[in-house]
């Protein structure tokens, strides 16, 4: 999107005002065109008040310009610049002796363009509707003032009306193209977003596809060589390879080398064991990561019994992993009693690890 600079726009429309200003300044200092009697005919009748109609246009001028770093001004600064504007029509009008309206100077009306560039700023900081409004105010004056629905074309009213009109259009033509602008960029954001999550599923996919190769390969070999007929030790390490498959989808932080090893050794000596993973890692760095991993990797190594479970704790939780071992009491199991006589042989929550934690090394 092509933008101009703040600076530049203030710069120019700053010189465009102070085009104003200096014809109010002619209108004090240069005398009418024409002879004697007609030039003591037009005289400004109260040049003091020329002087406070420029001082309150600079002022309006400076603080429309000025205020704010967004396009749009307080809406206060809108309503000041509507009662200035209509403050400065009557002031300058007050300043023309009713004689003199007919072919009065194109710079002793230098306050009609004045309030129409005031006016035009304030449309273009998004408040066409004080504009119109503020417009409507100084056409109505300058209409019973001069009793004569012309002076509308002849004091320059037209020219502010254009004004008005191309700053609202502009306005509202800006406005629909930013808005076009943050849709676009919305909508790129949105499909970079989705891009990026295809991509994480895809190298989540691969990965879990060479791991899960990686695990069953050597065995799906194996059923080729002996075309499936499978004796009881295959079909036992087959059950404990579907269940460390399960274990990737499952187990996802949770795993490494080492706890994959213990996890396997441990299901092949008859355990149960149980990798959950609920998330509780997904914000961990994975080189904090890998030392608790590779603990529990040894607390499941240490102990032999029944069942093992290996679950991350809950996010926000000041632990990283909880292991649990239980042995089951086998006369207890096989005459169907309940589980009372569980035994618990390992309890162990390992801390979640800060940057601090971790030495650093130096070469």
């Amino acid at each position: 999107m092509i933008t101009l600079p703040r600076r530049l726009l203030v710069t120019v429309t700053a010189a465009f005002s102070l085009y104003h200003v200096v014809l109010g300044v002619v209108a004090l200092l240069v005398p009418e065109p024409g002879d004697t009697a007609k030039q003591a005919a037009v005289a400004l009748a109260h040049p003091e008040r020329v002087v406070l109609a420029l001082v309150l246009f600079v002022v309006a001028t400076a603080l429309s310009l000025g205020i704010g770093r967004r396009v749009e001004i307080p809406v206060w600064l809108a309503g000041l610049n509507v009662g200035l504007s209509l403050s400065i029509a009557l002031l300058g009008s007050s300043t023309i002796p009713p004689s003199a309206l007919d072919g009065y100077s194109w710079y002793g009306t230098w306050y009609v363009a004045a309030i129409g560039t005031l006016l035009t700023i304030t449309a273009v900081r998004r408040h066409v509707a004080y504009a119109w409004f503020g417009l409507g105010l100084v056409t109505a004056q300058t209409v019973l003032w001069t009793h004569d629905l012309t002076a509308i074309t002849r004091f320059g009213l037209l020219g502010d009306v254009v004004w008005v009109a191309i700053a609202a259009v502009f306005t509202r033509a800006l406005a629909r193209a930013a808005l076009d602008v943050r849709q676009f960029a919305r909508a790129e954001r949105e499909a970079v977003e989705w891009q990026a999550a295809q991509d994480a599923h895809h190298f989540e996919r691969q990965v879990r596809l060479t791991q899960t190769s990686r695990t069953a390969l050597p065995m799906l070999r194996h059923i080729a060589a002996v075309d499936g007929d499978l004796d009881e030790a295959a079909r036992r390490e087959c059950r404990v390879l579907e269940q460390s498959i399960r274990d990737e989808i499952r187990g996802r932080h949770l795993l490494n080398d080492a706890v994959r090893r213990e996890v396997m050794a441990a299901r092949r000596r008859g355990a149960v064991v149980q990798v959950l993973d609920d998330g509780g890692l997904d914000d961990m760095d994975p080189a904090l990561l890998e030392p608790v991993l590779d603990a529990a990797a040894a607390a499941i190594a240490g102990v032999s019994s029944d069942r093992l479970i290996l679950r991350t704790a809950p996010k926000g939780s000041d632990k990283a992993v909880t292991v649990v071992g239980i042995s089951v009491d086998a006369t207890a199991a096989a005459l169907g009693l309940e589980d009372d006589d569980e035994q618990v042989d390992l309890w162990l929550e390992l801390d979640r690890p800060t940057a601090a934690a971790v030495p650093v090394t130096t070469t």
